[in-house]
């Protein structure tokens, strides 16, 4: 993945280099709405045909290849656990000499309604612990992101059913709007590596 012009296109948006997942490790989090992210680097490595093996200099399970129009990118799945993601997103753009703002970042946001997307360039945490590392580890809100809504639980106000909410699986009927949400996600990346992120 090296650095060329060719990364920023002609009105200054940046093409995306590293595309990170967030989750948790471990069978106990598969198909978790917490593990979104996850899924989603699974849904874009099949599309690119791009296998993922465990990297224990990135903490996280990496892959490289060739997307859309040729675009060099990087998929990464950090395993440090939620909390601690900004360690594994750093050891790579390091590695690669990647800026902040041509990382993508994608995870699971309580506050958008199941299987509903949002693209941003830049802005806070949100109060999602992994996105909070990934600032902070990088030095820079200019980190893009793709929050992919899993809706709220029924007490929002309280912590631990939040908790339970992002730990729990999907039912069935969300299931289905789940992998409508994985196609429009692997559907906007291509386009962000084709325009760049609006």
């Amino acid at each position: 993945m090296t650095n060329t012009a060719s990364n920023v296109v002609s009105n200054a948006l940046v093409i995306p280099r590293l595309i990170v997942g967030l989750g948790n490790p471990g069978t106990k989090y598969d198909q978790t709405r917490h593990n979104i992210g996850f899924a989603a680097i699974d849904t874009l490595a099949q599309a690119w045909q791009i296998r993922l093996s465990e990297h224990r200099k990135f903490q996280g399970w990496f892959g490289e290849g060739l997307a859309v129009k040729g675009a060099k990118v990087g998929l990464l799945k950090p395993t440090t656990f939620m909390n601690l993601s900004g360690q594994s997103i750093r050891a790579v753009i390091d590695w690669y000499k990647i800026a902040p703002e041509e990382v993508l970042i994608i995870y699971d946001e309580m506050d958008l309604p199941i299987g509903k997307l949002r693209l941003r360039q830049s802005g806070s945490a949100g109060g999602h612990n992994g996105m909070k590392s990934a600032i902070a580890h990088l030095n820079s809100q200019n980190v893009p992101r793709l929050r992919i809504g899993i809706g709220n639980p029924k007490d929002k106000g309280s912590e631990g059913e939040a908790v339970s909410h992002v730990l729990g699986r999907f039912s069935q009927a969300e299931n289905q709007a789940m992998k409508a949400a994985l196609k429009l996600v692997l559907d906007a990346v291509e386009l962000s590596l084709k325009q760049g992120i609006p």
